[in-house]
């Protein structure tokens, strides 16, 4: 008989998109169970990893009352299904699935750091930020950093004197460099984007937010545009939009199509790959630009660096 294994994510698409193919592996090992926010990628994720599914409410904000619900709904699950071990990823879903764990003597619990907030912030929300991490970590027996820019600002911030293993160069799921190649789109995509023949377009992939930078990206691009000469320049920002109402995106030359469960299209179809990003753990996006051969900008933050120094070093 298997053991049971529980992964846990403040919303269903972290479950979705960060660990896609990864929990049908775990299943042949293990008894597993997902559980997250109710959401419509449950059933996408029952059909194709072939593991159950809850839906249980995680405020990925800060609310007392409704984190105190969560904990005791987790407590509960946990009492019940009785897992050999619970695998958290995000930072509130870390925090309160360690917590009901420990509460219910789960033996192995797991945290994976995907990035950390408190490095980003000021003042008593910094603290406070810290302060939920090395709970995290208290209720944790082992603690696993994205990269090695979230392990330096663990100790950094002295968050945890626990081990710090960082798996394989990172990241939390790695991508399949078979799935993640030129396949001949390139031409027919951006006829269908009725691109003129020198036109260069940029492409930007994940949360449509002011953490991600989409601020300065529409800023740099309006001024790259009005500059450009040789050729017309267009930018594509794939991705669903989250707390970005003091931005506007109506930019002239912006493509938005929204969510797209295959991003390799818009991947080929671009000349440039860009992620302007404030804060990451070890980026998904950036891999699987790299892996279709395609030239990237970013900022110069953790994770994103270590990206640049993996594609870019002799060895």
């Amino acid at each position: 008989m298997k053991r049971k294994l529980i992964r846990v994510a403040a919303s269903p698409i972290s479950l979705d998109l960060l660990l896609k193919g990864q929990l049908n592996y775990l299943n042949g090992f293990f008894d597993v169970l997902a559980v997250a926010s109710p959401g419509a990628e449950h059933a996408r994720i029952r059909r194709r990893e072939g593991v159950e599914t809850v839906e249980l409410e995680i405020e990925r904000s800060i609310s007392l009352w409704k984190d105190l619900k969560s904990l005791w709904r987790l407590f509960l699950l946990f009492r019940r299904e009785r897992p050999w071990g619970v695998h958290s990823v995000t930072p509130k879903a870390g925090l309160l699935s360690m917590a009901a764990a420990a509460l219910a003597r789960v033996p192995v619990r797991v945290h994976t750091f995907t990035g950390l907030i408190f490095p980003y912030r000021e003042g008593a929300f910094k603290f406070l930020l810290k302060q939920m991490d090395r709970l995290t970590c208290l209720f944790a027996t082992h603690v696993i950093p994205e990269g090695e820019g979230v392990r330096r600002q663990l100790l950094a911030g002295k968050i945890t004197g626990k081990p710090l293993e960082i798996l394989a160069h990172g990241n939390v799921n790695g991508i399949d460099p078979d799935y993640f190649r030129r396949s001949g789109w390139r031409q027919e995509m951006r006829k269908s984007l009725e691109l003129p023949e020198k036109a260069v377009l940029f492409v930007f992939v994940g949360r449509i937010t002011e953490d991600k930078g989409v601020r300065e990206l529409l800023a740099a691009f309006s001024a790259l545009r009005a500059e450009a000469e040789r050729a017309p320049v267009f930018l594509a920002l794939v991705g669903w939009t989250e707390d970005c109402s003091g931005v506007d995106l109506d930019v002239p030359g912006v493509f938005r199509p929204g969510f797209q469960e295959d991003i390799r299209p818009w991947l080929e179809a671009a000349d440039v790959f860009v992620l302007p990003s404030y804060r990451e753990g070890f980026p998904n996006s950036l891999l699987q630009a790299g892996a279709m051969e395609l030239p990237s900008i970013a900022t110069d933050i953790c994770g994103c660096n270590e990206i640049c120094l993996l594609y870019t070093s002799p060895s």
